[in-house]
């Protein structure tokens, strides 16, 4: 069974992540360059927030005995592939995971117009994923 008290305290954490780097929306390009702080900041917090969605998906993918996923992109595709998440969803996870490895193992430089574009095109992504966690959790009661 589903530990929903577990998944409640993950997304509550999630909430608190992504708020955090709402924060930064507006930052331009140039003031995101020029301040070490706000870049460790931010892809530190992104990190973190992936990392706490591909929990989220380990636990539901653990408990309801679906296939293994064979990395972390994968395991969006895994809740994808059993109708957790859309299709348009899983997408943009995968995606964030792949991000998520660029920022931990810090291939080259990440390009600030690349982490720009994601804080002001791609947080609904993660509201989406908690909504769609969520409406997953309400039909397992």
């Amino acid at each position: 069974m589903v530990d929903k008290t577990l998944i409640l305290r993950k997304l509550a954490n999630f909430d608190e992540y992504q708020n955090q780097l709402s924060e930064f929306i507006g930052i331009t390009i140039d003031e995101y360059i020029q301040d070490w702080k706000i870049q460790r900041i931010v892809e530190r917090t992104f990190q973190i927030l992936i990392e706490t969605g591909i929990d989220i998906a380990n636990h539901i993918i653990s408990d309801q005995e679906l296939r293994i996923p064979i990395s972390y992109s994968d395991t969006f595709k895994v809740l994808q592939e059993n109708n957790i998440i859309n299709n348009q969803l899983y997408q943009s996870l995968e995606k964030m995971a792949k991000f998520r490895n660029l920022i931990v193992h810090n291939y080259d430089k990440i390009d600030s117009a690349f982490i720009i574009s994601i804080l002001r095109n791609n947080l609904d992504d993660f509201t989406d994923f908690k909504n769609s966690v969520l409406e997953w959790m309400s039909k397992k009661k």
